[in-house]
């Protein structure tokens, strides 16, 4: 996973770009520069003028960062432990559950992602939650259940 190196504030329209593309990217911070407040793990910063281990260092969080948590793309979710295929209906609940990871998901927001338009009975979604629980243990993720509230999509922590 490469680490993008951003000027800030001179690159601002670039690390726009690649916060939207979920691209792992250290902000060099001119001196005189504010730093951006920022809670997106993919992206960290340095001010400048930087010692080389200190931005290798952040570089290496970014990356290991960018490794662990889980990707969805076309169907197919990725982890650093591996890949799964998802059928259409499950990857579109999983979408809901990366955008909250390791965070509640409400039940209404993942019935909402996988019957657009509609209204299954409870019985439904459990049932391809138990499905889509199996097929992605195996690359290190599982999803809990939080009663009242609604799900957690985390790491499986093997």
């Amino acid at each position: 996973m490469t680490v993008e190196l951003v000027h800030w504030p001179k690159e601002r329209s670039r690390r726009d770009r690649l916060h939207e593309l979920n691209q792992p990217r250290l902000l060099l911070v001119d001196p005189e520069a504010d730093p951006p407040l920022t809670v997106d793990p993919s992206e960290d910063w340095v001010r400048l003028p930087a010692n080389h281990e200190d931005v290798q260092a952040r570089i290496e969080s970014l990356r290991r960062r960018a490794e662990a948590e889980p990707i969805l793309d076309d169907g197919v979710l990725r982890t650093a432990a591996g890949w799964v295929a998802l059928p259409e209906l499950e990857a579109r609940i999983m979408e809901v559950l990366l955008q909250r990871f390791g965070r509640v998901a409400d039940r209404q927001s993942v019935l909402a992602a996988g019957w657009p338009g509609e209204t299954p009975n409870r019985n439904v979604l459990d049932v391809h939650l138990h499905r889509l629980r199996r097929r992605i243990e195996p690359i290190d993720l599982r999803i809990r259940t939080v009663r009242k509230r609604g799900y957690i999509l985390e790491p499986g922590y093997r």
